[in-house]
């Protein structure tokens, strides 16, 4: 079983867009993000904890600027917060054990798929390829990555 955390390591590793968005509740400008346009197989990581967030079978193209998930690789990582700020009601989602900002889930995505938009800033991910996922520790969730 994986111990996923934050910690003064993990966070002093971070570049200051990292720190903004995952720390202070920042959002990337929507259309900059790293992982935005990254179609690869394999699945996001909080870039803090290392737990398990998203795969990228539950990837999808939304136009909305930010990569965009139908749903989280195990909901257990996943907290839903309610978020009044800016004027809006919207629901936060958080990184259940390293506490990071991720984004938001909004319920105008694919209604095949369950009709959930979760809204991810590319800052508060880490990529892992599909190769890559064995050595890292993620063998576990390679059943939720496409078969190429």
């Amino acid at each position: 079983m994986h111990k996923y955390q934050k910690s003064a390591e993990a966070i002093a590793a971070l570049t200051a867009e990292q720190f903004r968005v995952t720390q202070q509740n920042g959002t990337e400008r929507p259309g900059t993000g790293e992982l935005l346009e990254n179609t690869k197989p394999g699945i996001y990581v909080d870039v803090v904890s290392g737990e398990p967030l998203f795969a990228s079978s539950a990837k999808y193209e939304s136009g909305c600027g930010w990569p965009s998930f139908t749903k989280a690789i195990d909901p257990v990582n996943v907290n839903e917060i309610s978020d009044t700020t800016h004027g809006m009601i919207r629901t936060e989602v958080r990184s259940t054990h390293g506490d990071s900002h991720l984004g938001h889930v909004f319920p105008d995505g694919p209604k095949d798929q369950g009709g959930l938009r979760y809204c991810i800033n590319s800052a508060s991910l880490r990529f892992i390829p599909r190769e890559n996922m064995t050595e890292q520790g993620y063998a576990e969730y390679l059943d939720q990555v496409e078969d190429i």
